[in-house]
């Protein structure tokens, strides 16, 4: 019988279920009725120290005077039948002084080693000072778990020790019931176990047809055939076999098809450009980012490529063995690091080059940009460094003038807020680029903000002599937005027309509603900015007369502070000009700010 694969299966399935049942259903059991035994023990522990607290006699070292009250907390304390408290006194021989068990007249005043539920070891231990690790016995068919808990005096001294049992009964009787249920359910699953492994085994027989009928199908050329497998026998080696020759024939062929699908979409869609040449400098493909690059256009098959072309050095595909590198060409005002490597046939004999153009342009304008930057953060910390450096050296001799010495100082002082200024506007800068400034968004009035400012600047414009003209639209609505961060750039514009405006100028600043955004503009009559300058007036430490603007104390990076405040608004700002006759600058701000 059990040389049927049918009773094979069976058997292994129902050894299976039952071993694993039996293995869980023991550790279930032990580990239930440990964390039960353990839950008895942590109550046990937690009403002792709570009767210790409850008992302020507990507290007094004469225990014998507070005997009446000591019962009378443990008849109020409410211990539940299962459990029973003694309160053993320390004397010569250990005396039960109170007790919650029922009579508790027979057993108070008695020694505690003639009461059969008390352990003679963990009371003597408790005397000693321990605090007794719990202990199970088995007394009269009765588990019952023993904790000792000694109880100091004033003087550190043990007075007495509180004795706890508890009867696990009702542990015991939930593991049971647990052993039951466990019992029922593994008969249940070996059960259903023998129904399944009746069912599955049947199937099995299957692949018998299923082999002589598929394998006529892949005699015919079609290899899309698969066998379903349910055993390890030689049915199951059979049906294996020939689904593992199925596989793999159709595994080839796909991955024939996937690895060349693969490639063409790769190559054609790369964001790099690549060039595949031969031996003799013929182009054999070319992906379209490269024919863009390189203006081969449809019919590149027939040309040569030469990499002379594009100055990376005299090479010569026929003499050479071995050929990679890299470098950095310029193309149509793009820049590319080019890579080549040679590749090889299946003799390893190098059958032509592959040339990589990865598009750097933006990296490469970074760099500059990275590279002017720092230049321009040098040359503004150099001039004040050497001022403060040699008027610091002529100070430190013993003969200046007192009066050149206080101007000195007033030098190193301005050039040490020149630095100041500069530090705080990259710190700025900064912050706005990796987006930490914190803006608080509140409601603003653009007419009590502009009023605010030319109050601020009110000296400034007297000592020039500027005719300031206000012209505010009425009932301009208020904007949502940081206030130190627009009254910021709004005062940096109107510093620069104040500025750059020889005395006694015009400055006129509007203010009114275009759309959903209130508009801003401050123009002046003033020298203006010549138009090659304009389009870089925003980037960073760009003046247009650089020795004037570091005169009248800039930083080069007011206008790229403002930029930055204003797009974080969700703003825009526009500046037009027109040498020697004056400047506008717009603020665009919506309404509502998100």
């Amino acid at each position: 019988m059990f040389s049927s694969i049918r009773w094979k299966f069976i058997v292994v399935y129902f050894l299976l279920v039952f071993i694993a049942m039996v293995i869980v259903g023991i550790f279930i059991v032990d580990r239930l009725e440990q964390q039960q035994i353990d839950s008895v023990i942590t109550s046990m522990e937690h009403k002792l120290e709570s009767f210790v607290s409850y008992s302020s006699y507990l507290t007094s070292d004469d225990w014998v005077a507070n005997q009446e009250e000591i019962q009378d907390a443990i008849n109020q304390f409410g211990l539940p039948s299962t459990e029973t408290l003694y309160v053993i006194l320390n004397e010569d021989v250990p005396t039960i002084l109170a007790t919650s068990s029922k009579p508790y007249e027979r057993i108070v005043g008695k020694s505690a080693f003639q009461q059969k539920f008390i352990d003679p070891t963990l009371v003597l231990k408790a005397f000693e000072g321990e605090k007794v690790p719990p202990n199970k016995e088995m007394i009269d068919n009765i588990s019952l778990e023993h904790i000792a808990y000694p109880v100091f005096s004033s003087i550190g001294k043990v007075t007495g020790i509180l004795y706890m049992t508890s009867d696990l009964q009702n542990v015991y009787a939930t593991v049971n019931e647990s052993k039951t249920i466990l019992t029922n359910a593994t008969f249940l699953a070996l059960i259903i176990t023998v129904l399944l492994g009746f069912l599955i085994a049947s199937s099995i027989t299957e692949p018998i047809r299923d082999v002589t009928k598929k394998a006529e199908e892949m005699a015919m050329g079609n290899f899309d055939q698969f066998v379903d497998v349910k055993s390890d026998d030689e049915i199951g080696q059979l049906a294996s076999m020939f689904n593992h020759l199925t596989l793999k024939l159709k595994e080839t062929i796909q991955d024939m098809d996937l690895e060349r699908s693969k490639l063409d979409t790769i190559f054609n869609y790369m964001a790099e450009g690549v060039v595949a040449i031969d031996r003799n400098g013929s182009i054999i493909h070319a992906n379209p980012i490269a024919i863009e690059i390189l203006n081969l256009g449809p019919n590149y098959n027939e040309k040569i490529f030469n990499l002379n072309d594009i100055n990376l050095g005299n090479i010569n595909y026929n003499i050479i063995n071995s050929l990679q590198g890299d470098a950095i060409a310029e193309i149509n005002s793009q820049v590319f690091k080019v890579k080549y490597a040679p590749f090889k046939n299946e003799k390893d004999n190098i059958g032509g080059l592959i040339v990589v153009f990865q598009d750097i342009t933006r990296e490469h304008k970074l760099d500059n940009m990275r590279k002017e930057f720092v230049a321009n953060v040098s040359h503004e910390l150099k001039t004040p460094i050497t001022t403060i450096k040699s008027y610091t050296e002529t100070l430190m001799e013993d003969d200046i003038d007192k009066d050149i010495r206080g101007r000195f100082l007033t030098v190193i002082d301005s050039e040490c807020d020149r630095m100041t200024r500069l530090v705080r506007d990259l710190l700025q800068l900064s912050n706005l680029d990796y987006k930490k400034t914190n803006w608080k968004k509140v409601e603003i009035s653009m007419d009590k903000m502009l009023n605010e400012i030319i109050s601020k600047l009110d000296l400034v414009i007297k000592e020039k002599g500027h005719k300031v003209i206000l012209n505010m639209e009425e009932n301009i609505p208020n904007i949502i937005a940081d206030k130190d961060g627009i009254e910021q750039v709004i005062l940096n514009i109107i510093s620069n027309s104040i500025k750059y405006t020889g005395e006694n100028g015009i400055i006129e600043i509007k203010a009114y509603v275009e759309g959903s955004n209130v508009v801003l503009s401050v123009k002046d009559n003033g020298i203006g900015i010549p138009e090659i300058d304009q389009a870089r007036i925003f980037e960073r430490f760009y003046r247009v007369e650089k020795g004037r603007s570091r005169d009248l104390g800039g930083t080069g990076l007011g206008l790229s502070i403002a930029k930055e405040i204003i797009e974080a608004h969700n703003g825009n700002i526009i500046l037009k000009s027109v040498q020697n006759m004056g400047t506008e600058v717009i603020i665009k701000l919506p309404t509502s700010v998100i």
